[in-house]
């Protein structure tokens, strides 16, 4: 009787020191849920591309056209010359190219018009070597403030702000635990 007493009693340990508390978190279990929230709600930064018949002429065009053929020889583009005029050692020189998508840029376009489309230029991810400062406000909400490194997208050179003061951005997310589902990015 005393043996199965004893092994009951273990047995009711184990079952209710193995179940695994849902309303605590901490740092490490909060930075895999805004991990899995990232996966399915991406950070990023967008500008507007233009795209279909255009024409290049002035210096400054020029650069830009440079930018078009990085984005050709990356396979992002295709550019055909249509017209060039070209006059000898002069910089009036003008080039009208057609330029259209492919299939490899439909991962960064997010809503294309007629001649212009709207494009990632930076996506933000999770840095892993920055910690993940974790704030418990109450038992079912808490505040988790993550550092997001900057990845710049092939189109990045197109990007009108081009604002380098940092690598990454931060970011405070609220966290609110579900009975169902267990901890949650608020939104």
């Amino acid at each position: 009787m005393k043996n199965q007493f004893l092994i009951l009693l273990s047995l009711f340990v184990f079952a209710f020191g193995g179940c695994k508390n849902i309303a605590t978190i901490n740092a490490d279990e909060a930075g895999e849920v805004i991990t899995d929230y990232l996966k399915a709600n991406p950070e990023y930064k967008t500008t507007r591309f233009s795209f279909g018949e255009m024409k290049f002429n002035s210096e400054k065009e020029m650069k830009e056209l440079a930018n078009y053929r990085a984005l050709a020889n990356d396979g992002y583009i295709s550019l055909s010359l249509i017209e060039a005029k070209k006059k000898f050692l002069s910089k009036d020189s003008s080039f009208v190219y057609a330029i259209k998508l492919t299939d490899k840029a439909s991962d960064l376009v997010l809503k294309q018009d007629a001649d212009k489309a709207t494009v990632k230029v930076v996506t933000y991810e999770l840095a892993s070597e920055k910690p993940v400062d974790f704030n418990r406000v109450n038992d079912n909400n808490a505040k988790v403030t993550v550092s997001l490194k900057k990845v710049n997208t092939p189109f990045a050179a197109f990007d009108k702000n081009q604002e380098n003061n940092s690598n990454f951005i931060t970011k405070t997310y609220r966290l609110k635990l579900s009975k169902d589902e267990g901890w949650k990015v608020n939104k």
